[in-house]
């Protein structure tokens, strides 16, 4: 037997687990569907509930879109990339290399792509927080499998708690001194920061942009406190549920994903219900006891309906076999819905800046996603890799690994 260690190589392919291709794809779907209204208008006025200002169609879109799909779409996108983690470990350790130079290297090139998204594309970036949520991730390399959901659960409840305790010592200092003004004064920079975005995005150049990004940016890293240990926490879920086989061999795991069907899936859509109906509508900038409140209940029901909807689509992955392509582009095609979505919607593109009314948000949205699904699989006859997997690959393995297919490959 060879004592020199087996190179560690991106995998293709038949050595991809194609289940997690098919999540992908439909992960991409629902971030596309839940980014479409920050796209196309400032961002400070997505993601906040139903809004108040959409009528009739838009306002039944907006309710659809924020009770089904917002904050369950990205939490399984996280998911997968912690299932992700555990894949190259275990590959690492089969081929006897060492793994934490090899994924701090594809943590630093993820950090850069996402810099670049972020800054020169469009300030919706999560790309960069996940960077950076992956390096505690490592610590979690030799813990057992069977705790990791638990682990990953109780770090995602870490933000819900956080908002709880928000609430109430906002509540507290509110009671206690009835003069004062500070919340009034957050509501108003909330709203100076949605105009500031507004001129930047719809009226002002390329380079007013990416100044604006750099703000929002800033912005965005304060709110890591919130958003990081929900993202951990779903890192975690998904590396427990790789390490335990459940998808590389779902099929040894049909009752627990028949739970997440009929339990989980359906809990978090009442919790959902509930939480839309008390608080339906947060404004930029504002924060009260309720709305502390809400969003944690929100929180919770986000992660019960990603675990339904992963159930679902296991499920159904024989006949969801198609998207497994876009899935394995997921990279490349989420930076390209950023760069057509600022492209129509920006000032410096073709200037449709909050003039798409939100019930035609959503057909855009599975238009523009259906021509990535043919483009993917197009490109895939031809090569092995999309052009940023491709990049992230070289940045991690320290070489260019061939990117078009010969004769032979898979």
């Amino acid at each position: 037997m060879s004592s020199v260690a087996p190179l560690l190589q991106p995998v293709t392919g038949s050595d991809r687990i194609e289940v997690i291709d098919i999540l992908r794809g439909v992960a991409l779907l629902g971030i596309l569907l839940m980014n479409m209204e920050a796209l196309s208008g400032p961002i400070d006025l997505a993601f906040t509930g139903i809004d108040p200002h959409w009528q009739g169609a838009d306002r039944w879109a907006d309710a659809l879109i924020y009770v089904l799909v917002q904050g369950k779409f990205f939490t399984l996108f996280s998911l997968l990339f912690g299932a992700g983690f555990a894949i190259m470990a275990q590959r690492a350790e089969a081929a006897r290399r060492e793994f934490t130079p090899f994924y701090l290297r594809r943590s630093a090139g993820l950090l850069l792509i996402g810099l670049c998204h972020a800054l020169l594309v469009w300030s919706g970036d999560i790309l960069v927080l996940y960077a950076l949520m992956s390096l505690p991730l490592l610590a979690f390399r030799e813990a057992p499998p069977r705790w990791l959901p638990a682990l990953g659960v109780l770090t995602y409840l870490f933000s819900a708690a956080l908002m709880v305790t928000m609430g109430l010592v906002i509540n507290m200092a509110v009671q206690s001194e009835p003069g004062n003004t500070a919340l009034a004064e957050a509501a108003a920079a909330g709203q100076r920061a949605v105009e500031l975005q507004r001129q930047a995005y719809a009226h002002g150049s390329w380079t007013d942009a990416v100044v604006q990004r750099v703000h929002d940016m800033r912005v965005n890293l304060g709110g890591m406190l919130v958003v990081g240990p929900e993202v951990l926490g779903m890192f975690l879920i998904g590396a427990g549920l790789a390490r335990s086989g459940a998808f590389s061999a779902p099929e040894r795991f049909d009752a627990m994903y028949r739970r997440l069907r009929w339990g989980a899936g359906p809990a978090g859509l009442v919790l959902m219900l509930v939480s839309a109906h008390w608080v339906p509508y947060v404004a930029p900038g504002t924060f009260t006891p309720a709305s502390g409140f809400a969003y944690a209940l929100s929180s919770v029901a986000g992660l019960l309906m990603c675990l339904g909807y992963l159930a679902w689509i296991v499920h159904l992955r024989a006949r969801l076999r198609w998207l497994a392509p876009v899935g394995r582009m997921a990279l490349t095609q989420y930076i390209v819905q950023s760069l057509v979505g600022t492209w129509v919607f920006y000032g410096y593109g073709l200037g449709a800046f909050e003039s798409l009314p939100r019930a035609w948000q959503i057909p855009f949205a599975l238009v523009l996603f259906a021509l990535q699904v043919v483009f993917a699989q197009i490109w895939l006859r031809h090569f092995r890799f999309g052009p940023l997997e491709w990049l992230w690959r070289a940045i991690t393995y320290g070489r260019w690994p061939p990117l078009r297919r010969t004769a032979g490959t898979h």
